[in-house]
Formats: structure tokens, sequence, C-alpha cells
């Protein structure tokens, strides 16, 4: 069980927690929420000892592993199973099939052992990673956005196997849907403290808004007592008649606890202007194909029409062509057949993550917006900028200080300045936060006009989406219904084959650790003289193999020189280094068995003790 006491934490000026506590019990698997920049990640950091607490303490029990998984995908070695072996620490350097077990497990095939691990898609990448993670058997898992890059068939797979991890799980993610489907528990940083409930982040936040509503209605009331107080004290205090009574009213308000007003977040702010139109349909795509080469084709012959106030989505895995689809319907990419045709009164508004590289360094923020639409006031200007997180100064930041998420939110601003009945968004909600992928998610349903949508984001597919167009193994195929009815009528092909795993970790019962620790200790006695044995004999055989070497050339030199007697010697020697060398051998491969045989007897009793 972790515990944190009273920790709090600043950076220069900025406070992040104050007197913050908070216990993690068996079993449990939290996520925990909070708007960016409140301290998140600097909390895993604190539980991972990679930075202090200015105050407080955290309380860790002994020999218990926590396992941090890594977004970054960095390898080093030329196949999997290397790879996966980097993980296991010196005692069990030789014991990779433990790590073959576990990659099995997650899906993992044994021809699979021997490729790349470059070889293998970003969601396999990081299966690999999760399998280096569980060789280390831990108690706990730290998972900062680990949904980041996945895409929908590897998001699914993760979620199922969170769900069957027997370990404690605290999980950040701005992926609503995700995170509610695994989490047991909802924990909020909120105002420099923790709040935890049992149960998912609607019940959390619908706790949290009844909990602010009490605060202000006893704010309210206590401002009204001050109030009263302050008067009566300013009537009375002069009078002598009144001034103990006016003294003991300064002493019952010295005395009150003053609540202080809530300090509320900036939410982004969404509303798209809807250009009025008279079609039906906005756009007709017919035997649309596209390939960066004729023999590299992406999709082809894919036929649909949108209706206005119709939302279609592209899904699938990364990589298959879902924003190049997008791309071509926006012309900014020439298919190679097909046709794309827009209705005379359509105009429509493009969010990409390629757009981005459109903003001019140079530019402030406002100015990317009056790129949008050079007829706002600067009022209106200055208005959207707020509802993107840029109000006063920042609105007159240049766009080259900005990071990737906040150039994002310039691109979505400038949507916004536009009027306009067809948006194209390639994954807006990338570097959201939950609040604000909420509020974005309405105003797409509210919006009048027509959306294509491309997402890994199961929740927003099933609130805005009409029909689908679907990239699996053999191209792009369109799909007249919605996300739930896809997955009821054809599913995705991979998880057709994926066995559910269940992967538990380390026991925490003292006894099995003990036996263990025992078995451990049993076990390394009894191998010790012979792992020093094989040692010995292989380099004994490597020595003989290089003196061998050197008779044999000598053999060859003296069989040219015609020294028959020389000959007949070196000949002996050459026959019996060779018998030697067989035998070596042969007991090195005796030694060897034995040893193999030792270590998997002990760690199939070690792991019925798990």
């Amino acid at each position: 069980m972790i515990q944190l006491t009273n920790i709090s934490k600043s950076y220069s000026s900025q406070e992040l927690f104050s007197n913050l506590n908070f216990k993690l019990n068996s079993g449990t698997r939290v996520g925990l929420v909070g708007r960016n920049g409140s301290g998140k990640s600097t909390l895993f950091k604190l539980i991972l000892g990679e930075e202090s607490a200015d105050e407080g303490d955290v309380s860790i029990p002994k020999n218990y592993k926590i396992g941090t998984l890594k977004q970054h995908l960095t390898f080093t070695e030329k196949t999997l199973r290397e790879e996966a072996a980097l993980a296991l620490v010196d005692e069990m350097k030789y014991d990779t099939y433990r790590v073959e077990k576990i990659l099995f497990g997650l899906g993992f095939s044994q021809e699979d052992l021997d490729k790349d691990p470059l070889s293998f898609s970003g969601g396999y990448q990081i299966r690999i990673n999760l399998a280096k993670l569980l060789v280390t058997e831990p108690n706990l898992l730290l998972l900062d956005e680990p949904t980041n890059y996945l895409d929908i068939v590897s998001l699914r797979w993760l979620k199922t196997f969170l769900r069957a991890f027997e370990g404690e799980v605290i999980l950040i993610t701005h992926n609503r849907e995700f995170m509610d489907s695994v989490c047991t528990h909802t924990m909020g940083l909120v105002r420099k403290k923790i709040e935890i409930i049992q149960g998912d982040t609607h019940k959390f936040y619908e706790q949290l808004s009844a909990n602010d509503e009490l605060h202000a209605k006893q704010k309210i009331a206590q401002d009204k007592k001050v109030k009263e107080l302050e008067e009566f004290i300013a009537k009375n205090k002069a009078r002598a008649s009144t001034a103990a009574l006016a003294q003991s009213k300064v002493k019952q308000l010295e005395k009150m606890d003053i609540m202080e007003d809530l300090g509320f977040d900036n939410t982004l702010e969404f509303e798209f202007n809807f250009k009025d139109t008279p079609a039906k349909v906005l756009l007709d795509v017919k035997d649309l194909s596209f390939g960066y080469t004729p023999e590299n084709i992406l999709f082809k012959n894919i036929s649909f029409t949108l209706q206005k106030g119709e939302c279609l989505g592209i899904i699938g895995k990364n990589g298959k062509g879902k924003s190049t689809l997008l791309n071509t319907i926006a012309k900014e990419l020439k298919q190679l057949s097909g046709e794309v045709n827009y209705h005379g009164t359509t105009s429509f508004a493009h969010f990409g993550q390629t757009n981005i590289s459109h903003l001019s360094p140079n530019n402030t923020v406002m100015d990317e917006i009056y790129a949008g639409n050079a007829g706002l006031s600067e009022a209106q200007v200055r208005s959207i900028c707020g509802g993107m997180m840029f109000s006063g100064d920042s609105a007159k930041k240049k766009i080259s200080l900005l990071s990737g998420g906040e150039k994002s939110r310039v691109m979505l601003g400038q949507i916004l300045a536009r009027h306009v009945n067809l948006l194209f968004l390639d994954e807006p909600t990338n570097h959201l936060d939950m609040d604000s992928i909420e509020a974005l998610t309405n105003a797409i349903k509210k919006f009048k006009g027509s959306v294509i949508i491309v997402t890994h984001s199961e929740e927003l597919l099933r609130r805005v989406c009409d029909r689908l167009i679907i990239f699996a193994k053999n191209g792009a195929e369109y799909f007249d219904g919605g996300y739930d009815e896809f997955l009821e009528k054809i599913g995705w092909e991979d998880e057709e084959q994926e066995e559910k795993v269940k992967v538990t970790p380390k026991s925490n019962n003292k006894e099995n650790k003990k036996l263990k620790a025992e078995l451990v200790r049993e076990r390394n006695k009894i191998t010790s003289p012979l792992k020093k044995k094989v040692e010995r004999q292989e380099n004994k055989i490597m020595e003989l193999e290089e003196l061998l070497e050197t008779h044999h050339q000598e053999l060859i030199e003296v069989s040219n020189s015609g020294d028959s007697s020389a000959l007949m010697e070196l000949s002996k020697l050459v026959s019996k280094e060779e018998t030697e060398v067989e035998e070596l051998f042969e007991q090195f491969e005796e030694a060897q068995m034995e040893l193999d045989e030792i270590n998997e007897s002990y760690e199939t009793k070690i792991e019925e003790l798990s």
C-alpha cells in the first residue's frame, strides 16, 4: 500500500500541491484527472522517487515494485527475443523462457521472436515495452498517457489487458472512455488537493459539481454573516454602552474560518460558425482511389455522399491511409482516379496535424485568427483567442514560441473564425484535456453542417458519427451505420485472434516471499559450482581450438617441407587435441543441460508461489 502524507510541491512561484494526502489500496485501478499543468506527471515522479516533495512523506512498502510504461519507443537489439531479455536482472539473464512466456501472452508468435523490434507496428511496439515491464513483476503500474499514438485496435487491446491485471494501476489519459472502462476509482487534482471517489469520471465530476455548489451556497451565507457582523461593529464600537458587545462580535469574526472563492480553470470554448446553404448534399465522392505509386494503393473505389448535418468517421490502424483519404477529399492530394464534387455553396475548413506547418512563425496568434476571417473585429478575434485560452497578452505571442498543443489550438481558433458548412477534422482531440474534448464533442454535435472526422476515440465515434469508412487489411470500405453497429456486425479482425491474457503481479504474501527467497538461495547454491564448471569448460574449449588451429597450420607447412618424422608427431598431436575437444564438448553439453534442468525446475516451483 502506497501512502502520500501532507505532500507539498512548488516550482518557482507556482504551487502544485499543498498538504496533499492519498492512500492506494490493494487491487485498486485509479484514473488520475486534472487540467494540463495541474501536476499529474509530477505526482508520478514523486512516487517513482525521480523528484522530491518540498514537504511531506511518500511511503512505499518494502519489496513493492513499481513499473512505468515508457512512451518513447527506443530499441537497441536486433531481435525481439534479445530486446525483451534486456529487462532480465543478472541472476535471471539466462531465463529467457520467462520473457518468451510473457511475449506469447501479449500476442507475439514463435516466429516473431527473431524479428527486428522496429519491424512491428506502433501498437505491438508498445506491447514490447509492456513485456519488458512485466518481466520485472511489478505490483503497481504507473501509466502516463499510454494511449498516445496508439491506434483504435491497440487501444482496445490495452483496455482488455489492464482490466485483467491483478495489481494496482494509476492511469493518466485524456481518453475518458478508455479511463472509465479500465479504472475502479477516479482521482482528481483539484485546487492543489486530491479528491478521490469509487466510480468513473462522470460520477467524479458530478460529485465535484455538487461539492462546488454546496461550497458556493455556504460562502454566500458566510459572506452575509460577515457583512452583518462588520456593520454591527462599525456602528457600535464607538458607543460606550455597546463597545463591549461590539468587541465580542470582533472576536466572533476573528474566530471564523473564512471560506475562499473557488478558483475555476479555463476551458476551451467551441462554437463553429455555420454558413447557410440550400444544398442537401454538400459532398459527393465517386470511385476515389489513391496511391503514392500504382503498385502501392492505399484505397480504391471509395464512394459516398455526405448530406447536410451528417458526420462520417474514418477509422482504422495507424499507417493505413486515413489522413491521406481526408487530404485527398480536401483536394490537398491528387487522386489516382475518381471524383470529389462539392456543391457550389459548400465552404469547408480543414484541421490536420500537417496543417500546423501552414501557420506563419512570425505571425501572432491574433494574426492567424484574422487569416481565418479578415472581416472580424478586434473584439471578435480576442473573443476567439480567449476561447482557445490565449487571453490578454498571450494573444500577441508569436507562433514560433508556441508548443505543438498551442499551435493546434490556434488552428482550431482559425477554423472557428470562418463561416463554413463542412468540417474536416484529423485527430482534433490530440493535445486537448478531458474538459476541452467534451466541449469540442458538444460543438460538433451542435454544428448544423457536415463533418468528416479521423479519430481513435471510441467515445467520440459513438457520440457524433452516423456512418464510417473503415481501413482494414483489404484497404478501405464504406459502412452505412454507427460505430457500435460496426462492432456488432463486423468488428476488428485482430480481436478474433486475440486471447485474453491474465497477467498476475508479484505476490505480496510474506510467507510466499520467504519461501521464494529460500528457493532462490537453494537454487544458487546448487547451480553455482555447475556455472563455474560450464565456464571453465567453455574457456578450455576456446583455448584448445586456438591451439588446434595453430597446429593445423604447422601441419600444412611440415607436409610441404617433406619432413616425415615431424609430420607424424604433429599428426598424432592434432588427433589427440581433436579428441580432447570433442570430449570437452560432450561434457560441456551435459553440464549445460543439467544447469538448464535445475533452473527450469526451480522456476516452476517459484512460479507456483506467485
